[in-house]
């Protein structure tokens, strides 16, 4: 009982969590205490496994501020390597339910009977500016300004499942992201707030980026962020089909078709594997 799996995918870490397994509810204030370093297990999310009707698995993903994220690329492919490698997958094809969308996995690579590289169907890109959801009035929100604090930005918008604000840059500035992130996440344009990347084009086939993740802040990956920048960069004809992502936690493939379905493919690798203590779940009780 209580048991918790922690896993990361290219230093993006999750716990995973399965519900028929915790004797707890896992409210706002215990997800934040369980992700907090200090009193917890540290963490930048929780995965939670829940039944499902419509797919294998059933999956609800939480921020480190106790928010629920509709989608996120690292997570689903950590949570893949949980369903496959304690046994929960019948092989290594298997569908998931997001609050973001169904999404079909495969495990490509595994080490020791681990899965180790996961491809993930992520679903289409919407560029729908309505639903991503963002208030602008454009039909599509490619190219326009916004105020963030002293500065002004020339944003690019896009849905993974989750929202996304893309920044074209010529050079990245980890200061400046970490400056400037939190006031285009909270921005008034965004009513369910957003994600935030700053990307820098190499090639037609590799761009490097930089992440502000919704509730959680600066992050070293984001599996549905290199998804959101490659669509972009796609979409400003500034990439092909098949795009490199590069990151400060390491690199994913991204796969584009002419419908804008995209597959993401990345490798994960487990940290530990444990029991919460019942001093801790006493602490998530008070």
């Amino acid at each position: 009982m209580n048991k918790f799996v922690k896993t990361h995918g290219l230093g993006n870490e999750y716990i995973v969590l399965d519900e028929e397994e915790i004797n707890f509810e896992l409210t706002e204030k215990a997800i934040r205490r369980i992700c907090n370093v200090n009193f917890g297990i540290g963490s930048d999310g929780i995965l939670l496994k829940i039944k499902s009707e419509k797919a294998d698995f059933g999956l609800r993903i939480f921020n480190p501020d106790g928010s629920e994220a509709e989608k996120s690329g690292n997570g689903l492919r950590i949570f893949c390597k949980y369903v496959y490698d304690y046994g929960y997958a019948a092989g290594r094809e298997f569908s998931l339910e997001t609050k973001g969308g169904m999404v079909k996995a495969k495990i490509i690579e595994t080490s020791k009977d681990k899965a180790k590289l996961i491809s993930v169907e992520m679903g289409r890109a919407n560029f729908n500016s309505k639903e991503i959801p963002t208030n602008f009035e454009t039909n599509q929100v490619i190219g326009e300004k916004i105020q963030a604090d002293d500065r002004e930005y020339e944003i690019n918008c896009v849905s993974m499942g989750n929202p996304h604000c893309i920044v074209i840059k010529d050079k990245l500035d980890i200061d400046e992201i970490k400056r400037y992130g939190r006031f285009i996440e909270n921005h008034s344009m965004f009513p369910n707030k957003t994600n935030v990347q700053f990307a820098k084009v190499i090639n037609r086939s590799i761009a490097e980026v930089l992440i502000w993740e919704r509730g959680a802040g600066f992050t070293l990956a984001s599996g549905s962020s290199s998804c959101a920048v490659a669509c972009i960069l796609k979409k400003r004809n500034l990439v092909d089909d098949k795009i490199k992502i590069k990151m400060l936690g390491g690199e994913l493939l991204i796969e584009i078709d002419n419908n804008w379905n995209v597959k993401m493919t990345g490798e994960v690798r487990q940290i530990a594997e444990g029991i919460l203590s019942e001093e801790l779940i006493e602490d998530l009780e008070k």
